[in-house]
């Protein structure tokens, strides 16, 4: 259990077709992948599906078991992203928050020029690996 100093997130990996989609930062300045807090109530799981639609438009079929956790620190706060898989089913055309973020469809080895949060980037390139990303 993370400690109270650490914030709990959790996030989705969606995959299409080999491709995997990105969002915006919230900041504006890189790619990463849907997340959000964890809210009382919540699993991870369900934080993670609905952080997908809310910030990228997307519904999918999301793995049971995570992919696995990254941190990463903003404004003096350290975050622990649980990540899990998705595989997208529908791909809306609007969506909650597409007045501020934007979807970005990449191929596995695109990930090292646009992603710049490490932990981030070394999870994304586990799922080049794997089978579902792969298979065209």
């Amino acid at each position: 259990m993370p400690s109270p100093s650490i914030i709990a997130q959790a996030a989705a990996i969606p995959i299409d077709s080999g491709r995997i989609c990105l969002v915006n930062s919230s900041s504006g300045r890189g790619w990463v992948i849907p997340k959000g807090h964890i809210e009382p109530g919540d699993t991870a799981r369900d934080t993670a599906a609905r952080e997908t639609w809310e910030e990228a438009g997307l519904l999918g079929v999301l793995h049971e078991t995570p992919i696995g956790a990254y941190r990463y620190e903003k404004n003096g706060a350290t975050y622990r992203v649980v990540v899990f898989l998705m595989e997208v089913t529908e791909t809306a055309d609007a969506w909650p928050e597409d007045h501020r973020r934007t979807r970005l469809w990449i191929r596995p080895e695109m990930i090292e020029q646009l992603v710049q949060v490490p932990g981030l980037r070394r999870l994304l390139g586990k799922v080049h690996d794997l089978e579902a990303i792969t298979a065209d």
